[in-house]
């Protein structure tokens, strides 16, 4: 099967995203080869490609997509010829018209969700999953922080939150991604741009703070992560969409309230086929109940996948941004 192919030999910005021509063989055994219908993209994408993760040169780019299975290798039960799937895991090369996978990677897609829409909420309704239930584990009445608020990941977050009952105060960086934010379900939401986000934290709080912070911007938030968190709280910091935090001094933390501080990834909480089906299976039931609402904010062309990044970078997009083939 023919596949045009994302490839970068080099780091660097949206610019060393090359396109390549590829005649895929037949599936080996495990393996299942996948038409796409939509491929997802997120910040971790951009850290491949800067960098900032590491990676094996050259290397292709994503981690999520969904699509129809168009043939499987010998041995393979887990989906058939014809089956929608979806996949969020290592190893990169999502950004392609088709692809081979382990099939064991892969997750059947229910009649009730749509490919664009799996695309657009596997990495980021499972993270939000992840965080809220298995790692912060939030309760019912807590004050929690999200900041942007107003990007995918951070309306899933917040509209996950109000459902187990916490306070959400989110920041946003303009008006418009307030009145997302604030549609999404946040309590209060702070212009991380005009205020100051800790005083006005503590205000909101009555000077006790939040119980949690998801930080998924990085260094740009540290500061006011750690000043907006209360006594023995919790900082997940969970991306780098600023930049990473580093040369942290670890006595800061007992300075600050005896705080906690995690450094989450998403594979360490799905880092196997139960995980996966489990932590899949909530998120979808989120979507049924109403509880999740996927905002697809932006619609790129595949191969226009370097102008998407430098839109996700510039931070230009709102919700969530799909690639379709």
């Amino acid at each position: 099967m023919h596949a045009r192919v994302a490839i970068i030999r080099q780091c660097g910005g949206p610019e060393v995203i090359e396109w390549q021509d590829l005649t895929l063989p037949a599936p080996a055994p495990g393996e299942a080869l996948v038409r796409h219908s939509a491929v997802g993209l997120n910040f971790i994408d951009t850290y491949y490609r800067a960098g900032i993760y590491p990676a094996e040169l050259p290397t292709g780019l994503g981690i999520e997509a969904a699509g129809v299975v168009e043939a499987v290798g010998e041995g393979v039960t887990q989906v058939a010829p014809g089956d929608r799937v979806a996949v969020m895991k290592p190893p990169l090369g999502t950004y392609a018209t088709a692809r081979l996978y382990q099939a064991a990677d892969l997750v059947r897609l229910p009649d009730d969700i749509d490919d664009e829409t799996a695309a657009a909420v596997m990495v980021k309704g499972c993270t939000a999953e992840f965080l809220i239930e298995r790692c912060a584990k939030v309760e019912s009445g807590w004050p929690v922080l999200v900041h942007a608020a107003a990007g995918a990941t951070g309306q899933y977050l917040v509209q996950w939150l109000k459902h187990v009952g916490a306070t959400v105060i989110g920041t946003a960086s303009t008006a418009e991604k307030a009145e997302i934010a604030r549609a999404a379900g946040a309590d209060h939401v702070i212009s991380s741009r005009d205020e100051d986000i800790a005083a006005r934290v503590r205000e909101i709080t009555g000077g006790a703070g939040v119980r949690v912070v998801f930080d998924g911007v990085g260094l740009a938030t540290w500061e006011a992560s750690l000043d907006s968190c209360g006594k023995r709280g919790l900082i997940v910091s969970f991306g780098n969409a600023d930049a990473p935090v580093g040369g942290v001094n670890l006595g800061i933390l007992a300075t600050k309230g005896s705080l906690y501080n995690t450094r989450p990834m998403l594979w360490d909480y799905y880092s196997n086929p139960e995980e996966v089906r489990a932590g899949t299976e909530r998120v979808f039931e989120m979507i049924r109940k109403g509880v999740l609402t996927v905002h697809i904010g932006q619609r790129f062309p595949l191969e226009d996948a370097a102008r998407a990044h430098e839109a996700l970078e510039g931070r230009q997009t709102v919700g969530a941004t799909v690639l379709l083939p």
